[in-house]
């Protein structure tokens, strides 16, 4: 854990009132993704969807994501490399100055010697660092214009998912209005916080923040990738971070394995559920609704009523 969030961290335990922690699955549940590709959201609906228009949809957001990673992340060198979260290496990070390091001239393999596990946190670190600047400065005003365009056609096709989804963390974000640069930030003093835990690949998934707009209330080090070592030990983890009996713990996701996962830790799990008449979906889920799930675990408090 850093010294910012160390901080940030006890000033919350200080402060009077629980701290609600949302574990948020990502692919059917804060973005909609794999259900465009395969046709299954098109098809939950019936009819009245195209199931073709969703295809292509999807795949124009993969193409994205693909370029993305591999243009500025590094993708290409650590496809195979994949850590739970980017500061999993950092004790083998010696703190060097990479504005002029090379990345493409290192010699860079698969890090199974502390020099190439040094590499790969060098490279972790420049992630973080393109990470915690946005996307705004990686990409020009032709794509970035193409991604708005794309963003706002998926959030028609999908009645508001993505929007629906944004306004459920900014009622629980407090987010700051934008700055002159056009970016948003989280108030330090909202109490809730938000982790990412996804079976998707680590970098993949980084960047989805930043394509789907969640970077805002997501940080890099609240991003974390169940592939190697299960969405279990991922919560264990977030636990040992948040161990405080302040902190509620609440899962959100559409999978089994964040439900047996949340069921272990004796967390409130909402399963997310596709179908155009569940109120666990976006539009639809809101934190009142989501207060019920932590009230059943851990009582009734005034945070439970504070969010409408």
């Amino acid at each position: 854990m850093n010294d910012n969030t160390s901080q940030k961290l006890g000033t919350l335990v200080s402060e009077g009132g629980p701290v609600n922690v949302y574990i948020w699955d990502m692919d059917e549940t804060l973005i909609l993704l794999r259900s465009l590709l395969n046709g299954t959201y098109a098809e939950s609906f019936k009819g009245s969807k195209d199931v073709k228009r969703g295809l292509e949809i999807g795949k124009m957001w993969e193409d994205h994501i693909l370029k993305i990673c591999d243009d500025f992340f590094f993708y290409e060198q650590v496809e195979e490399c994949n850590e739970p979260f980017l500061d999993s290496l950092r004790q083998y990070d010696d703190g060097k100055d990479l504005s002029g390091y090379d990345f493409k001239q290192d010699d860079f393999t698969t890090p199974t010697d502390d020099l190439n596990k040094r590499r790969l946190a060098y490279r972790h670190r420049a992630v973080a660092h393109k990470y915690e600047k946005g996307l705004r400065p990686l990409i020009d005003n032709e794509t970035m214009s193409a991604l708005d365009e794309l963003y706002n056609v998926t959030d028609e096709y999908t009645d508001g998912w993505f929007s629906s989804a944004r306004a459920f963390l900014e009622q629980c974000s407090c987010v700051k209005e934008e700055s002159v640069d056009g970016t948003s930030a989280i108030d330090q003093s909202s109490q809730d916080i938000h982790i990412l835990v996804t079976s998707g690949a680590l970098i993949p998934s980084l960047v989805k923040c930043l394509l789907f707009r969640l970077d805002t209330f997501l940080r890099h080090e609240n991003v974390y990738s169940s592939i190697d070592v299960g969405k279990l030990q991922c919560f264990k983890w977030i636990k040992e971070r948040f161990n405080h009996p302040k902190f509620r713990f609440c899962a959100i996701g559409d999978g089994w394995e964040e439900c047996a996962a949340a069921q272990a830790m004796q967390w409130p799990f909402v399963k997310i559920d596709l179908q155009p008449d569940s109120t666990h979906r976006f539009p639809g889920l809101t934190p009142k609704t989501v207060s019920y799930y932590f009230a059943v675990v851990y009582g009734n408090s005034d945070a439970d009523t504070s969010k409408d």
